[in-house]
């Protein structure tokens, strides 16, 4: 196996949760919110968590789209192993968690997964994209739908 390829494996499996054998896009997410909180832990500025968490959208968006797309044209069409969407689809709402508040975290974990697996609201069909993009675009979107929902939930609850 190329070093190139296996770059794009790591990524694209979520530094290998991909290959959990149960429910591996769950997994992906799960490690996702993890890393979100040790940096909620570690990261020492008020808006820190907010700026880290930015760049890991940023930074996974564009290294997903990329790996995705490569990996898909070995392993088939949306493969399961793939969960970098699933990692940056749950940071997305975790934007708006920049105090590292843990319940809310983990509703942003739980909002995600509801909209990443029943796919409401025009996210089924972006998986319509090609390549990469279709692999990471439902994703995100589910994950803009679960931002909104914590936000509002936070400004209602306080």
């Amino acid at each position: 196996m190329s070093q190139k390829f296996l770059f794009h494996k790591i990524i694209s499996t979520g530094f290998g949760t991909g290959y959990c054998p149960i429910a591996p896009g769950t997994a992906g997410a799960i490690f996702a919110t993890i890393i979100w909180w040790i940096l909620s832990l570690i990261l020492p500025l008020p808006h820190s968590l907010l700026i880290a968490t930015t760049l890991l959208v940023v930074v996974f968006t564009i290294l997903g789209v990329w790996s995705s797309g490569i990996v898909e044209s070995i392993w088939g069409e949306d493969p399961s192993r793939v969960v970098v969407d699933e990692m940056v689809g749950v940071w997305i709402p975790l934007l708006v968690v920049s105090d590292g508040n843990i319940y809310y975290g983990l509703l942003s974990l739980a909002l995600f997964r509801l909209f990443d697996i029943f796919k409401p609201l025009g996210i089924r069909k972006m998986e319509a994209f090609k390549g990469g993009w279709g692999i990471m675009l439902d994703d995100i979107l589910a994950g803009i739908y679960s931002l909104i929902l914590v936000w509002v939930l936070r400004w209602l609850i306080g």
